[in-house]
């Protein structure tokens, strides 16, 4: 039996399940349910990572969010938190964060790739100046492409970079005016005219990506979409883009 899991049986066994006043006033200010799983001895996990999301979304910074479970831990358990509550703390606060930042800016701060959202704000640009201008213009596509790493292996930083490699490809084929950016955690988006050398492109980049690939990997798959001619079917495609 784990230290985390004894310390837990004996604070249940030596204390009430309910927090008592006193103890609850000494808690850092968001920790209540924390110290409320931790003498339950049960949730504690998930009352970690809601208190990270929350602590990240009213702006307390990492070091602040870990130093309120240190305390929690050392009121409730005379204890030090364990890995699994610090990773769950931690995770949830950087998962929270990274959102914000992707809805604030045009980029991921990971890979530098355009977010889901500026791709779908490009795709309206798009579609707007076609239907305004007074010749017709060139019709746009979206070439895809998609991560094929192990989803068990390939997390994280190395997904991450993984992605930042295959985007380096993209803009040494798409290296205009084309907006390359993301649909998910191991899709990209390339948002391109429709022209006779796109076939080409297309096929280039499917080599560049193939010689980078590492022995024994299969390439990451590449190919074409249609852009709809219309805000909702193009909104339509890239929800359906970015679930696959």
């Amino acid at each position: 039996m784990g230290l985390f899991t004894t310390l837990s049986h004996r604070a249940s066994a030596g204390r009430s399940q309910e927090l008592s006043e006193r103890l609850r006033e000494q808690l850092p200010a968001r920790f209540e349910a924390v110290g409320e799983a931790l003498l339950t001895g049960s949730g504690i996990h998930v009352a970690c990572a809601v208190v990270g999301r929350d602590l990240a979304r009213d702006g307390v910074d990492l070091s602040e969010a870990l130093h309120g479970l240190r305390s929690t831990f050392a009121l409730v358990l005379h204890a030090d938190p364990d890995f699994a509550c610090t990773e769950a703390l931690s995770v949830a606060w950087s998962d929270e964060t990274l959102g914000f930042l992707h809805q604030v800016s045009c980029e991921n701060p990971l890979t530098g790739l355009a977010t889901l959202a500026h791709v779908r704000t490009r795709v309206a640009e798009v579609l707007r100046a076609a239907e305004e201008a007074p010749e017709p213009l060139a019709d746009h596509v979206l070439v895809v492409i998609d991560h094929t790493g192990d989803p068990r292996t390939d997390v994280g930083v190395s997904r991450a970079l993984g992605m930042a490699r295959l985007a380096d490809r993209a803009r040494l084929v798409f290296a205009g005016s084309e907006t390359i950016g993301e649909a998910g955690p191991r899709r990209l988006l390339v948002l391109a005219e429709r022209s006779e050398t796109l076939g080409n492109r297309v096929a280039v980049l499917r080599d560049l990506i193939a010689a980078a690939t590492p022995y024994g990997e299969a390439p990451a798959r590449v190919w074409i979409e249609g852009l709809p001619p219309t805000n909702a079917a193009s909104a339509a495609l890239l929800d359906e883009l970015a679930r696959n």
